[in-house]
């Protein structure tokens, strides 16, 4: 008798912002086997190496099973779900009655595979009055997301596929992705002499290898090459001059500060000959589509915002937006600078923009965001208005923020501190409380990093597992936490689960008119949905109940792309529809399909023109032609902290055991530094910084050019194995940065230019075993 094969069952990967859709195979309780998903809308069955860690991430020995609560002299001690709640409950109402909720910091909301747990997140944050949150996005994205909103008022991405140009500014693609099979379009594109890669990276990347035009710059200089780029353009009349009078405004209130950019000066500080910047400008100009890509390298690294600045300007002086090939605006499923203020307001406007700021720190705040570096001044202080307490949901910033010492401080200092995770993280080594979440792969999960253009999709997933005795699906921890502190109850949910038993359609009569009346409705809205409409819905998929009212709040913004997508009708009975097809096909569901001409619609600008002038970034510009990145001689090199590399992941995947060739987690030096320091490929050194110090395995690499040194992210993690002792592997790159060092505007850290110094040991450690 034949035994049947194992049934493929549909993912996705949990490890970047693309989450590329999976197939999978399950025994026992492990994931088996792993392998693309060709009917994925978005990945086609694109994989890369990196998917095949999923089951160190679903089986880590460091998991929880039951809620912890930790004792005065820092030890742990297991409680049951309902005492968790109650006390959690009771603690932090009692700090808002004290404080306001105003004191309480909310840090998290989903990781690079999880956002449903975040959307459930909002009720809690509602119901205590919480006014500041943040997430990584404020240590990555926010200078970005900034400049963004000034120059277009909307989100926009690249056309990868067909684009005659890539611009790659502090992104190497091959490794960190950013846009879908991006290992199929790097070769795709290197093979075809009509196609130009250009990079800007002081690394020779796996993407740089690729490239026609490597601008190799010194660390830190990313600016100084853009502002050579923009001035070369202007200056040497590469301008695209009908298009800039047909499309944009503000050209005339910038264009004497781009003929002064000293393109020489700017060429030579960041170490790019001015022929090759020349060459490269007119690459760009007589290309006919161009599309350009920014990410860590110089996100976090100095004049990150004006940097993000001025790589648009390089586009979009000479004309590339708004066709096939260069940057298009996207139709987001849930808008997330939207839902990182908490806004569900089912208009697509909300109240007009008022300027808000961090209470100590006085911080600008962008996307509902404080920045991560200003965490620990917000907390150690005896300000009135510090914050008391702190909510932290599926992330773990002791780790992964800038200066994990100051970060340990600040956590301790707390009044209440609660960690909702999967495993006892290095966060959840320091709170109050700790509550354990089901993993990615036992409940209904998403993510809404949705950036295709013209078709975009939405994957809602299905789980592989039964949740784990003893955790809970954040839908089910904030609903209780909820019901703990009297806000929702059987009153609140009895007409709408009445209404359901006359079926779906009668249900969102229901809803939609309680929600039109009733504050309350929509305030809290995906617990009320999880209540009501989630029983009713497949087994496991009961948190996909949120998904229902983000789909009525889609559709009725964007009739006419909805429509397109198959989605067309009565806007609540169309986004039902939606809802039931996001259901029915485990790869996902194309949502939105857009045109050009709605790109350009979409530009929330007057008249639909594309701003260039943005006054509080030209005093920065200006700041270029007569400075030069700092140097010290008492830490002469510049480390990368937070490479992206074959050998990492994000902490989500805390188990190292899949690790079984090549080299990990070491510190990449160039052969001229290694011959200087005398020093041998696999020899440990010292790398020492103002904030601390750490030990690293050498390896000599022809990527690194002299004085810039590189340690890879994600690595140095405190993994309990199933023995039951601490594993650390790798380096934690924040033992070593500074949470000080940061942009002048949005807060971002340098993390990609740490002045450092490297240092012989004198007898051999083993610090990465």
């Amino acid at each position: 008798m034949t035994t049947p094969s194992p049934q493929w069952k549909k993912t996705a990967c949990i490890l970047c912002s693309l989450n590329c859709g999976l197939e999978v195979q399950t025994e026992n309780g492990r994931i088996s086997k792993i392998r693309g998903d060709d009917d994925h809308p978005a990945s086609q069955g694109y994989v890369c190496e990196k998917s095949q860690r999923m089951d160190y991430y679903q089986n880590g020995a460091d998991r929880l099973d039951t809620p912890m609560r930790r004792r005065p002299d820092g030890s742990y001690e297991a409680i049951d779900w309902d005492t968790a709640i109650r006390e959690v409950a009771e603690k932090f109402l009692a700090i808002k009655r004290r404080h306001g909720g105003e004191s309480i910091l909310y840090y998290g909301g989903g990781a690079q595979g999880n956002h449903l747990g975040g959307a459930y997140g909002d009720s809690t944050l509602k119901a205590l009055g919480v006014k500041y949150r943040s997430n990584a996005l404020a240590q990555e994205k926010t200078g970005e997301f900034w400049v963004q909103g000034k120059m277009f008022g909307t989100g926009v991405h690249g056309d990868f596929e067909h684009c005659e140009g890539a611009i790659l500014i502090g992104k190497n693609p091959w490794q960190s992705h950013g846009f879908a099979r991006a290992r199929v379009l790097l070769n795709a594109m290197a093979k075809d002499p009509a196609r130009s890669i250009i990079v800007i990276d002081p690394r020779l990347s796996e993407t740089a290898a690729l490239a026609d035009f490597h601008l190799q710059i010194r660390p830190g200089t990313d600016a100084w090459c853009l502002a050579a780029l923009v001035g070369i353009i202007v200056q040497d009349g590469l301008l695209a001059r009908d298009w800039l009078a047909e499309h944009t405004s503000g050209y005339e209130h910038i264009v004497d500060e781009l003929n002064a950019i000293p393109v020489a000066y700017c060429a030579e500080t960041c170490g790019v000959a001015e022929d090759k910047l020349r060459a490269a400008a007119r690459r760009i100009a007589s290309a006919s589509s161009v599309s350009a890509l920014e990410d860590l390298g110089m996100q976090m690294n100095l004049h990150s915002t004006l940097g993000s600045y001025l790589q648009r300007l390089v586009w979009l002086l000479t004309g590339h937006y708004g066709r096939p090939g260069t940057s298009n605006a996207f139709v987001p499923f849930l808008s997330l600078s939207k839902a990182s203020k908490g806004d569900t307001s089912m208009g697509k406007r909300g109240a007009p923009r008022v300027e808000k700021r961090s209470p100590v720190a006085n911080a600008k705040i962008i996307i509902g965001l404080i920045p991560c570096n200003v965490i620990p001044e917000e907390i150690l202080t005896d300000h009135p208005k510090r914050y008391r307490a702190m909510l932290v949901e599926t992330g773990n910033p002791l780790h992964s923020l800038a200066d994990s010492q100051r970060m340990r401080e600040a956590m301790r200092a707390l009044e209440l501190s609660v960690v909702i995770d999967v495993a006892m993280t290095e966060t959840a080594r320091h709170a109050d409380y700790v509550l354990p979440a089901a993993s990615q792969f036992e409940k209904a999960e998403a993510t809404f990093f949705n950036l295709e253009f013209p078709r975009n999709a939405f994957h809602l997933r299905a789980p592989l597992f039964p949740a784990r005795p003893g955790t809970l699906p954040e839908a089910e921890i904030h609903a209780r936490l909820l019901e703990a502190m009297g806000v929702l109850g059987e009153k609140d949910y009895r007409p709408l689960r009445l209404a359901l038993k006359l079926g779906r359609k009668a249900f969102s009569a229901a809803f939609l008119a309680a929600a039109a009346t009733r504050p309350k409705v929509m305030k809290y809205a995906p617990v009320l949905l999880y209540r009501t409409l989630g029983p009713t819905l497949p087994a496991g998929m009961e948190a996909a109940a949120a998904i229902w009212g983000i789909c009525q709040l889609h559709v009725l913004n964007n009739r006419k792309t909805a429509a397109r997508a198959g989605f067309d009708g009565l806007p609540p009975l169309a986004a039902d529809r939606l809802f039931q097809a996001m259901l029915d096909n485990p790869s996902g569901v194309v949502f939105a399909e857009t045109t050009y001409a709605e790109s350009w619609q979409a530009v929330a600008r007057p008249e639909q023109r594309i701003n260039l002038h943005i006054p509080e970034l030209l005093p920065e510009l200006a700041k270029l032609a007569h400075s030069a990145p700092p140097h010290d001689p008492a830490y002469p090199f510049i480390l990368a902290a937070g490479e992206r590399r074959s050998d990492t992941s994000n902490t989500a995947v805390r188990d190292t055991g899949w690790h079984r060739r090549g080299r990990y987690g070491t510190l990449r030096i160039s052969p001229q530094d290694a011959e200087a320091l005398g020093c041998a490929d696999g020899e440990v050194l010292r790398v020492v910084t103002r904030r601390g110090e750490v030990e690293a395995e050498v390896e000599i690499s022809d990527m690194m050019q002299p004085g810039n040194i590189s340690l890879p992210n994600g690595q140095g993690l405190d993994y309990r194995n199933a023995e039951g002792e601490v594993v650390r592997r790798g380096v934690a790159p924040n033992e070593v940065t500074d949470c000080t060092q940061r942009d002048f505007l949005a807060g971002t850290p340098w993390h990609k230019y740490v002045p450092a110094r490297l240092e012989r040991l004198a007898t051999p450690a083993a610090t990465n075993a």
